[in-house]
């Protein structure tokens, strides 16, 4: 029923510009925010670099279209957009998110 979104951005600041677009969308219904050290593959190279994590509860139904608005915003060419089932979780903090992302996945 429900489900968190995972990305990753540049730094603290974009994360929560990205959050903030999924949250005005109704898309998500909380994000948390923070700063990481991330070590990649990229074009042949190994990066190791800051940047921060966003984690987002949603409905599993919203989650395809706030991955695709998260994908809108996001500079990154390749960002890692992706999403988790949330497993049993307290019942009031599920209809919480299901009030704050009522509709979302039935706009256009």
């Amino acid at each position: 029923m429900h489900a968190m979104v995972y990305f990753t951005a540049k730094d603290m600041t974009d994360a929560a510009r990205i959050a903030r677009h999924l949250l005005g969308k109704r898309l998500v219904a909380c994000a948390n925010i923070f700063p990481v050290r991330s070590l990649y593959r990229w074009r042949g190279k190994v990066v190791d670099e800051t940047e921060a994590v966003a984690i987002c509860k949603t409905r599993k139904t919203a989650v395809r279209r706030a991955i695709a608005e998260a994908k809108k915003v996001h500079p990154y060419e390749i960002p890692c957009l992706v999403s988790y089932d949330m497993g049993p979780a307290l019942a009031a903090y599920g209809r919480w998110i299901d009030g704050e992302t009522r509709n979302a996945s039935k706009r256009r």
